[in-house]
């Protein structure tokens, strides 16, 4: 579990695109690195409106060296 503070605290994430259905989310600390991607596409709420995709591990990283995403993306 995620500490107090966690910088997605309050965030939403749906179900799928055109999905008013709002998925349960349990924040945790990041322990690995993967590389993923994502499309630029969002809805009106900033949600991603297609999923990411795994790429590769990082073994290389820790989380430590990756910056967090501390506010909402617009």
């Amino acid at each position: 579990m995620a500490t107090t503070g966690h910088p997605w605290t309050g965030w939403s994430f749906s179900a799928g695109w055109s999905s008013r259905e709002t998925l349960h989310v349990t924040l945790v600390e990041p322990e690995l690195v993967v590389e993923v991607g994502v499309d630029v596409a969002r809805d009106a709420s900033g949600r991603w409106r297609h999923p990411a995709r795994w790429h590769r591990p990082r073994p290389d990283l820790t989380p430590t060296d990756v910056p967090r995403l501390s506010t909402p993306p617009r």
